[in-house]
């Protein structure tokens, strides 16, 4: 699949804002526990990676209610959906000057009942990109940091009308974003869901 970026100018990529909120001392201070003792930009994205990965867990997995949607608010209660951690990827990638956009894909639901939109990240190395999702793993579920060849948490489905959307967004989609900052609670968000973009 040809990865599209939504705007040509690659420092969008590395911008903060509200959400992706690298400026806060607590995604400074992350940044920096997690660069001690890495090499080079390549090993810090897959550590930063298995750090998101393993210590947020997924909110739906381990039956926290609680919504997070700003990347600062995720590493500080530890909490999170698909979308939630992507942001505090894209933060925690993005202090340390790695270029890193927001993706989507379009799934099954859960529950078996239609689609949803799930979230991950996008890394660019040597003039490319490459996904990566951070949701966190399961039995039946061994996502990876790759730069040779996808490792995600989800493969599509094409005959389930599932989709890989191709746009690398340099902020979240406003869909998502809106279903967050709406949401009371998990429960709430699993019902409002975006089901497509």
């Amino acid at each position: 699949m040809r990865l599209i970026q939504n705007t040509d100018d690659l420092s969008a990529y590395l911008a903060a804002d509200e959400v992706i909120d690298h400026e806060h001392p607590l995604v400074r201070r992350t940044a920096a526990e997690i660069a001690r003792g890495v090499t080079d930009s390549d090993a810090y994205a897959r550590v930063a990676f298995e750090f998101v990965r393993d210590t947020v867990p997924h909110s739906a997995d381990s039956g926290d209610p609680r919504v997070t949607w700003r990347a600062s608010d995720v590493l500080e209660r530890r909490t999170g959906i698909c979308y939630a951690k992507a942001h505090a990827l894209a933060a925690l990638l993005r202090a340390e000057d790695i270029p890193t956009a927001l993706c989507y894909q379009r799934l099954l639901h859960d529950d078996g009942g239609g689609h949803v939109v799930h979230g991950l990240v996008a890394v660019r190395f040597d003039g490319a990109w490459h996904r990566q999702d951070p949701r966190g793993n399961k039995p039946g579920m061994d996502a990876r940091f790759s730069l040779d060849g996808e490792r995600l948490a989800f493969p599509v489905d094409p005959q389930s009308s599932e989709v890989d959307y191709p746009v690398l967004y340099a902020e979240p989609h406003p869909a998502v974003l809106d279903a967050l900052r709406a949401a009371p609670d998990r429960p709430h968000l699993w019902k409002t869901l975006p089901t497509a973009l």
